[in-house]
């Protein structure tokens, strides 16, 4: 800590003894940044500079809010996915001994799960972009009014479709669109018709669109954007929400939707149709721009595969989603004996999140705290714990506390 003002050379001597293998520059920034906090009237230590730069800003939380797929906390939990060091594979096929293409890993585990072609872009919003710039690009693109929809973080489905180059149709009203309202839509410029799973929002009420099946049945491609991607029947748990494979068997030409969502994977945009068109899209030049790195395939594999062999409890996000009340209340109560300050266990509502399932939630049940201002405690502290407050409690769910965090969790609020 500085306590009165030096040169930045006398800062230097003692930060060389005290980090003897940290870059002279590095120390010097701090230096500098210190004494002109310091001039500035503000408390100044370079090494508080110093060690945040040698620490990881990214690091590893405990959720206890219930919000599954929580979208400031990373969506869906990962599972244990070891990166490959050094060399791999990524665009080399071993069998013939020359290039190879990076999708080709995730090529036979798409087609088992979903019965076509399939390919992987950096997120959702970037496969929108790509199917309409390659499919529609200087066309019209129709779509109902109720689902022109903002994706999140000001992302818009007009703007996407602005910059892909496409022409917006709008037919129906907010909440009413008929198969007539396509129909009479479609021109000799028509490219696609668009239908936006609303994944993030929910109109009920004097409500109605077509089905599919009937899109579907006119002549122009149906192309759907369902955000969620949902692999696995989720209804026997409370969550109802459309299947990927329903929409393709349906007669959908392509669909896209989000890999860190229900599908319980990687930040990824998978991207599924029939072959031709799947060649099409991956041959626009847009695809190598957004394509997948090496983690995120080796990360996306891993999921696929567990969805495969369903495996469901190497996918974190479905193993919360299947855990049921009980169990839940049984952890929080082996919790609960084991504080030595006042608390309860009362009934909850934990829910998807990450824009996902609107007015669907599951029943928990949660550690009430009466201490709201220990929030902030284990915030801050190692490794941060994420929990909620309302009503003048501290609410912990466990339904997103992984078993192996809960002495860490208890070890927590002891202190």
């Amino acid at each position: 800590m500085i306590t009165e003002l030096t040169s930045v050379e006398a800062v230097l001597v003692k930060l060389r003894a005290q980090f003897p293998d940290v870059p002279h520059e590095l120390l010097k920034s701090a230096a500098k940044s210190a004494l002109a906090e310091f001039r500035a009237g503000r408390p100044a230590d370079p090494a508080t500079t110093i060690h945040s730069m040698a620490q990881p800003s990214l690091r590893p939380v405990i959720n206890a809010t219930g919000v599954i797929l929580h979208t400031n906390l990373g969506r869906a939990p990962l599972g244990p996915v070891a990166p490959i060091p050094g060399y791999s594979n990524l665009e080399y096929n071993l069998a013939e001994g020359r290039r190879g293409r990076r999708d080709h890993h995730l090529d036979r585990l798409f087609g088992y799960l979903l019965n076509a072609r399939g390919l992987a872009v950096n997120n959702n919003a970037a496969a929108t972009y790509l199917v309409l710039h390659e499919l529609a690009a200087g066309h019209e693109v129709i779509v109902a009014r109720g689902e022109l929809i903002e994706i999140g973080d000001g992302f818009r489905i007009p703007d996407i479709m602005r910059r892909a180059g496409c022409t917006l149709v709008e037919v129906g009203t907010t909440n009413r669109t008929r198969i007539e309202d396509y129909r009479a839509a479609i021109t000799d410029r028509t490219a696609l018709i668009l239908r936006v799973h609303p994944s993030n929002f929910h109109i009920s009420g004097f409500t109605g669109k077509p089905t599919l099946r009937e899109l579907c049945g006119l002549p122009v491609p149906v192309y759907e954007d369902l955000g969620s991607g949902c692999l696995v029947d989720l209804k026997p748990f409370g969550i109802d929400e459309p299947l990927v494979q329903d929409s393709l068997q349906a007669g959908v030409a392509v669909v896209s939707f989000s890999g860190d969502k229900l599908l319980g994977g990687p930040q990824a945009g998978l991207i599924a149709g029939d072959g031709a068109t799947m060649e099409r899209i991956r041959g626009n030049p847009m695809f190598r721009a957004l394509r997948l790195d090496k983690l995120v395939t080796q990360a996306l594999e891993a999921c696929l595969q567990a969805l495969v062999l369903e495996r469901w409890d190497q996918l974190p996000a479905l193993a919360m989603i299947r855990q049921s009340p009980a169990e839940i209340r049984a952890r929080a109560e082996r919790l609960l004996a084991e504080l030595p300050f006042p608390a309860q266990i009362i009934e909850g509502q934990s829910v998807i999140g990450g824009g996902s399932t609107p007015d669907q939630s599951l029943p928990t049940f949660l550690l009430a705290i009466p201490q709201p201002e220990m929030e902030r405690r284990l915030r801050l502290g190692e490794p941060p714990i994420i929990a909620r407050v309302e009503k003048g409690q501290l609410l912990i769910d466990l339904r997103t506390v992984f078993p192996h965090e809960e002495q860490t969790l208890l070890s927590a609020l002891l202190i």
